[in-house]
């Protein structure tokens, strides 16, 4: 009879209803945050259901508090969180209570969650108030992940909209865990495991960790936070709860190998007018994840392919003096890369195009964060095309108190005789909740055989302060001409930079039509650096006016005013001439242009079935291509439909153009339309289909400003082996143009069921024409055809 009735109980307890709990309530809005979670021995099934007798003795999170678009009000809706955990794992279970009907959710692909309901666990295990790792279901189960380093980037102005007062996650890292979600009468229930093998942690036989759940809800626009986060704070993640009390942790063995296999046919034009495919040598490689102590991880790679399965978006320059930034995705890269974060991007392992191989052992010790990267890039990435460049990177940063702290990085590059070293400190304080100061220097020295040795240094001081009616930042920011990061991303050296920026914002009353508005007045400065030291004019000024609204329901929008001067930058435009039939003379430009622009945008709340935003610029700018004042225009707009649970289709199109204001005949001009559309077959399996046209023009240039000797003369510039050719925007394979249009049509078809382990089978292509948008003239320039696999062997 025993066994009889130890059967029975457990069918009992698996069938006690949801309101018979035996455990302890935490209420955020009571400020009940720290949390004692009980801690079982079975590990239990994740199947969405929260009836096993594990969750009626686990801790309860309620009392949830209203945090955006305005703070400190009891959230609308209520949540429950049940969390327990066993020697392997840590458990959470939600019970989302919802009006009938107001649950949004797609079957989605991993991190494509943002547009619907879906809870954020943010997990700060080494409960330094400053990262934690996120992990975040929809309603369906479906998962999205990422992690949080906290550095001062959600506060500040702009025409950018209002922003949320927390920091940005970045969601590129993925980690390994399990979810399970179903809709529910009164809402929706998730039950969510994560292994600790998937975390990093303290090397405590007791430990407490940092701990949020936030609650996104679309049909109201509102996002709820458990414990009650205040916006008007420098830090987000030091008002989080904790998890006190755990031990008895067993991570075990966590040794990850991920064989890849990648087989690829490129083809091409021949000789022979022809167009042929070359199929390439199977590419045999892998990675390797040892994780050595509980807060200390080895990755290596060998032979990896690094190739995207999605190429990325296409993107406008407002200044061609800036560079483009382009996010990191690859594998190997996101694991630890918040160990890597180093203010003024001093890192940016994207410029490790290929390597043959690298190392990385990034983890936390006695306090201090680390990360040492080292990596052998492919011969191509190199001066010559025969070196190997070595890239040795290090970065230590060291926790001060609750929420600062104070960081070093060195990086190296060489090849050949050639090397950039750079070597810096940097450190963060914050300090009466809304005050926060970070400070940095650097210095780098470039070598190069026959050539004189390169120094410089970098400084930055930023300021701020993240009150609730008042924001304020001053920024300072300086980089020698001879400042050289060869490893890391410099969007525009040899300047200094300075920026005062004011917000006022104010919060509608409950339930009033305007829910928030920000007032918003910035001014900024930029100095050639060699100007700045020897107290010359400024390059640039700038004063824009801006003004955010958030409406009931999450409608979004803003308006802008901006007046700026531009002075003319000799070394951007050394060597031009202008030509007239009987005389050639130097380029001069226009010593200064001013500027008189507005700037529009509105975004819609996120529908159940679509969601769009659109930017509109118009007004009176400079002519980066001849030095002069235009007319310009610049559209930018995206659509996200989703006419079913399963298939996505998202568009967005850029159009900026600049025209003379004499004749009003077109200077310049690019437009990028794209469209995506995906369906999501299973949780692992979806087809995906991208179409992005690119058209650029660019008219032959002359001096429409008339600075020179020759007014309305044409502009030459140099062809490169010491002659000089007319102005015009674009070198092609058959000489200058003054537009290229290409299309670029991508296939996907994925299989993901869990991180590590895929199968990609792609299609992509690139197609030129001669007159934009037409798609009657396409020609191939060249595709590829490539099948990549790979399998995540994770000891169990």
């Amino acid at each position: 009879m025993l066994p009889f009735a130890a059967l029975l109980a457990t069918l009992l307890a698996a069938a006690t209803p949801p309101d018979d709990f035996a455990g302890r309530t935490y209420a955020g809005r009571s400020r009940e945050l720290d949390v004692a979670i009980p801690r079982h021995d079975s590990e239990g099934t994740v199947d969405g259901r929260l009836d096993e007798a594990a969750w009626r003795t686990a801790a309860r999170l309620t009392g949830f508090s209203r945090y955006a678009p305005t703070d400190d009000a009891p959230a609308d809706d209520s949540t429950q969180v049940l969390v327990w955990y066993s020697p392997t794992a840590i458990h959470f279970g939600i019970r989302a209570f919802a009006e009938p009907g107001t649950v949004r959710a797609t079957l989605a692909d991993r991190d494509k969650i943002y547009t619907g309901d879906y809870i954020g666990i943010f997990l700060g295990t080494f409960n330094d108030g400053r990262q934690a790792t996120v992990f975040a279901v929809n309603p369906l189960g479906v998962q999205g992940d990422g992690i949080v380093v906290e550095s001062g980037r959600s506060s500040g102005g702009g025409f950018q909209g209002l922003q949320s007062g927390r920091e940005p996650t970045d969601i590129s890292p993925d980690y390994v865990f399990e979810s399970k979600g179903r809709l529910t009468d009164f809402g929706y229930e998730v039950e969510i495991r994560i292994p600790f093998k998937s975390l990093r942690y303290q090397s405590l036989p007791s430990q407490t960790w940092g701990v949020n759940v936030i609650r996104v809800v679309q049909s109201r626009g509102v996002e709820y936070s458990w414990a009650p986060a205040q916006r008007a704070a420098a830090s987000y993640l030091a008002q989080s709860g904790h998890l006190v009390g755990l031990s008895g942790l067993r991570r075990g063995l966590v040794l990850d190998l991920n064989p890849v296999v990648t087989e690829r046919a490129v083809g091409g034009p021949t000789t022979a007018r022809g167009y042929a495919y070359d199929a390439q040598p199977a590419r045999l490689g892998g990675n390797v994840r040892w994780g050595m102590t509980n807060n200390v991880t080895l990755n290596a790679t060998v032979r990896p392919d690094f190739a995207e399965v999605e190429s990325d978006a296409g993107q406008i320059a407002f200044d061609p003096r800036q560079a483009l930034f382009f996010a990191e995705k690859r594998p190997f890269f996101l694991d630890g890369i918040e160990q890597l974060n180093v203010p003024n991007q001093l890192v940016y392992t994207r410029r490790i195009t290929s390597p043959l191989g690298a190392v990385k052992v990034s983890g936390k010790a006695a306090g201090v964060d680390f990360a040492a990267l080292s990596a052998a890039d492919d011969r191509a990435a190199s001066a010559d095309g025969d070196a190997r460049p070595w890239f040795e990177i290090l970065r230590l940063q060291r926790d001060v108190g609750r929420s600062s702290r104070a960081g070093f990085v060195y990086t190296d590059r060489e090849e050949h005789g050639h090397s950039n070293r750079v070597v810096g400190v940097d450190s963060r304080a914050v300090w009466r909740k809304i005050y926060s100061a970070q400070l940095q220097g650097a210095y780098s020295r470039t070598t190069a055989p026959d050539a004189p040795t390169r120094e410089g240094p970098l400084y930055m001081v930023d300021l701020r302060r993240t009150g609730r009616s008042f924001v304020a930042r001053y920024l300072f920011n300086a980089m020698h001409d001879e400042f050289d990061a060869q490893s890391g991303f410099i969007s525009r050296p040899a300047v200094t930079h300075l920026l005062i920026d004011h917000t006022a914002r104010m919060f509608g009353a409950q339930g009033s039509a305007l829910r928030s508005a920000s007032f918003d007045v910035s001014a900024d400065g930029l100095w050639k650096y060699r100007k700045f030291v020897t107290r010359g004019d400024m390059l640039e000024k700038k004063l824009h006016l801006n003004t955010n609204y958030e409406l009931r329901g999450g409608w979004k929008a803003g308006v802008s005013y901006l007046l700026e001067t531009f002075g003319y930058d000799p070394d951007f435009y050394d060597g031009r001439l202008v030509a007239s039939a009987t005389d050639t003379v130097p380029f001069v430009g226009l010593p200064r242009i001013t500027n008189h622009d507005w700037v529009f945008s509105v975004t819609t709340p996120n529908y159940r079935r679509v969601s769009a935003s659109a930017t509109y610029i118009v007004g009176r700018d400079e002519n980066f291509f001849e030095w002069a004042p235009a007319n310009i225009g610049y559209v930018s707009a995206a659509v996200d439909w989703r006419p079913t649970d399963q298939l996505r289709v998202g568009g967005t199109y850029l159009w900026q153009w600049y025209r003379r204001p004499t004749d009003g005949s077109m200077v310049g001009e690019t437009r990028i339309p794209r469209v995506k559309a995906e369906y999501q077959i299973t949780r692992a399996v979806f087809v995906r289909a991208v179409g992005e046209y690119r058209a650029d023009y660019a008219d032959d240039l002359r001096d429409a400003a008339g600075a020179s000797a020759i007014p309305g003369g044409t502009i030459l510039v140099p062809d490169g082996r010491g002659g000089y050719l007319p102005g015009r925007g674009f070198t092609t394979a058959t000489g200058r143009a003054r537009s290229v249009n290409s299309f670029r049509p991508e296939l996907l078809f994925s299989y993901m069921p869990s991180p590590g382990t895929v199968v990609f089978v792609g299609y992509g292509s690139t197609l030129g024409e001669a007159d934009a948008l037409r798609f009657s003239g396409l020609r191939r320039q060249r595709d590829a055809v490539f099948v990549k696999m790979s399998y995540l062997l994770r000891r169990a």
